[in-house]
C-alpha cells in the first residue's frame, strides 16, 4: 500500500483519538462539577441545619418564591420563621434571609466596588475620603436645585395632563432625580429633563434592574460564559456599556471644565465641594489619587443608587396617597398652609410638614425602594439566640420583609394611622442610632 493511501487513514486515526481524549477530558470535567455540586450542597445544608425552612426541591429549590406570588410567600414565611430562613434557588446556591432586627444588627455590625461593593481597608479609605460629601448641611444650598427641577417635572405633567387621562410617572421622575444629582452632585450645568440623550441611560438602569433579578432565577445564566451567549447575557452587556459610556462622560465633562483657571478658583473658594470634586481632588494615603477605575466605581454607584432608588420612593410614595386620598388630602392642606401664596419651598420649611414627613415615612416602609440588600460574611456570627452562620454563607437582609414583619409593626399590611406612625419613630430612631454607633465603633 502506497504512503498517499495511508495518509487519510493516519488523519482518521488521529481525529478519533483527539475526539476520545476529549470525551474523557470532558467527562472528568462534568465528574469534577458534579463533586464540587455536590460538596458545596452539604456544607450549605450543615451551614443551615440550625434554620428551618420551607420544603424545596434538591435541585430546583424553593419553586414557589420564583413566580409573581414571590412576596407573598416571603409573608408567610415571616410568620412560620420569625427570625430568618434559608431560600434555596437551586441544588447548590441559597441565601440565609433575614428580617429580624437583632439578626440585622449582628449583620450590619460585620465587614461585609463603590462603596456598596469594596471591602476592608480600601471600603475604609474611600469612606474617609466621601465623608465631606454627606454632611447634613452640604444639602442646605441644594434645596432651590432641587425644587427646580421637580418644577420642570410638574410643568411637564401639565402638558402631558391635557393630552390624555393618565400619566406613566416612573420614567419622567427618574429624569427628574437624575437631573437634581447630576447638578447637585456632579456639577452638572444643563438640564437632563430637557436633553433627550439621557432617556437612553434611564431605560439602561432599568433593564439593569430587572435582567438581575431574571438571572437570579435562572440556574442556566450563572455560569458568566454561557450568560454572554444569551440574548439576556447580550442585552445586559450592552446595557452595562451604555451605562460606563455615560459615567465616563460625567466625569471627561468634569475634568475639563476645572482645566479652566476661573472654574477651579470658583470651586477652591467652595466651603462644601460636590462629589465628584472631592473624588477629583481627593488623595489616598500614599499621595495617589483616586484610579480611573475607583473613579467610575464610586461615580457609578452614587449616580445609580442616587436617582434610580429615590424615583421609586417618589413614584411609591405618589401611589401610596393616591390609594389613600383622605392622607392626600391632609399633606395638601400642609403644604398649602406653607407655601399658599405661591412661593418655592426652602430649607427652613421641611421641619414644618410634620404629618407630610410621616406619610413619606410610613409610604417608604410599606414600599421600600431596596428590598433588599445582599452579603457574604467574611467570618463567622452568632446570633442573639446562640445559633450561627459560618464564613462564606451569602446572606440576604429583606428590608421589605423588615418592614412588614408583625414582630415589628403592628398590622403591618395597613397604611398605619398618624398617631401611630408618629409614637413608632422615637424607637425607630433608637434603633437606627443603635446600628449606626455599632458601625462606628466595627470601623
Amino acid at each position: 500500500m502506497s504512503v498517499s493511501a495511508l495518509s487519510p487513514l493516519r488523519f482518521a486515526g488521529s481525529i478519533s483519538g483527539f475526539l476520545q481524549v476529549a470525551s474523557v477530558l470532558g467527562l472528568l470535567l462534568l465528574l469534577l462539577k458534579a463533586v464540587q455540586f455536590y460538596l458545596h450542597r452539604q456544607w450549605l445544608l450543615k451551614a443551615f441545619q440550625q434554620f428551618p425552612s420551607p420544603p424545596f426541591h434538591w435541585f430546583f429549590g424553593h419553586k414557589q418564591f420564583q413566580t409573581d406570588q414571590e412576596l407573598p410567600q416571603i409573608m408567610k414565611c415571616v410568620e412560620n420563621f420569625p427570625s430568618g430562613f434559608p431560600r434555596w434557588f437551586w441544588g447548590s446556591k441559597a441565601y440565609f434571609t433575614v428580617y429580624d432586627p437583632e439578626y440585622m444588627k449582628v449583620i450590619l455590625g460585620r465587614s461585609g466596588y463603590g462603596l456598596l461593593l469594596l471591602n476592608g481597608q480600601p471600603w475604609f479609605q474611600h469612606r474617609r475620603m466621601l465623608t465631606p460629601a454627606f454632611h447634613y448641611d452640604i444639602l442646605k444650598p441644594y434645596v432651590k436645585t432641587m425644587a427646580d427641577s421637580v418644577q420642570l417635572m410638574l410643568d411637564k405633567w401639565e402638558l402631558l395632563a391635557g393630552q390624555d387621562s393618565s400619566i406613566e410617572i416612573f420614567q419622567q421622575v427618574s429624569l427628574m432625580t437624575l437631573d437634581t444629582i447630576m447638578k447637585c452632585a456632579f456639577s452638572h450645568k444643563g438640564s437632563v429633563q430637557v436633553d433627550g440623550n439621557y432617556k437612553s441611560y434611564i431605560q439602561a438602569i432599568g433593564d439593569l434592574n430587572n435582567l438581575f433579578y431574571s438571572r437570579v432565577r435562572n440556574i442556566f445564566h450563572q455560569n458568566d460564559t454561557i450568560y454572554s451567549l444569551s440574548s439576556n447575557g447580550r442585552l445586559a452587556n450592552h446595557a452595562c456599556q451604555l451605562a460606563h459610556d455615560h459615567t465616563d462622560g460625567v466625569i471627561k465633562m468634569r475634568k475639563d471644565q476645572l482645566q479652566d483657571e476661573g472654574e477651579l478658583e470658583k470651586v477652591k473658594k467652595k466651603r462644601r465641594l460636590d462629589f465628584l470634586d472631592i473624588l477629583l481632588f481627593a488623595r489616598m494615603e500614599n499621595g495617589d489619587s483616586l484610579s480611573d477605575k475607583d473613579l467610575r466605581a464610586e461615580v457609578d454607584t452614587f449616580m445609580f443608587e442616587g436617582h434610580d432608588t429615590t424615583a421609586s420612593g417618589v413614584s411609591w410614595i405618589f401611589y401610596a396617597l393616591a390609594t389613600h386620598p383622605e392622607h392626600q388630602q391632609r399633606c395638601r392642606e400642609e403644604v398649602q398652609s406653607l407655601l399658599g401664596d405661591g412661593s418655592s419651598i426652602t430649607w427652613d420649611h421641611l421641619d414644618q410638614m410634620p404629618y407630610t414627613t410621616m406619610c413619606i415615612k410610613e409610604a417608604l416602609r410599606l414600599y421600600p425602594p431596596v428590598p433588599g440588600i445582599i452579603r457574604e460574611l467574611s467570618k463567622p456570627i452568632t446570633f442573639p439566640d446562640g445559633r450561627s452562620l459560618p464564613k462564606g454563607v451569602s446572606v440576604t437582609l429583606s428590608i421589605y420583609a423588615l418592614h412588614h414583619n408583625p414582630k415589628v409593626w403592628p398590622n403591618p399590611e395597613v397604611c398605619t394611622r398618624f398617631s401611630q406612625t408618629q409614637s413608632l419613630i422615637p424607637a425607630l430612631l433608637r434603633r437606627s442610632k443603635e446600628l449606626h454607633r455599632e458601625t462606628v465603633c466595627h470601623e
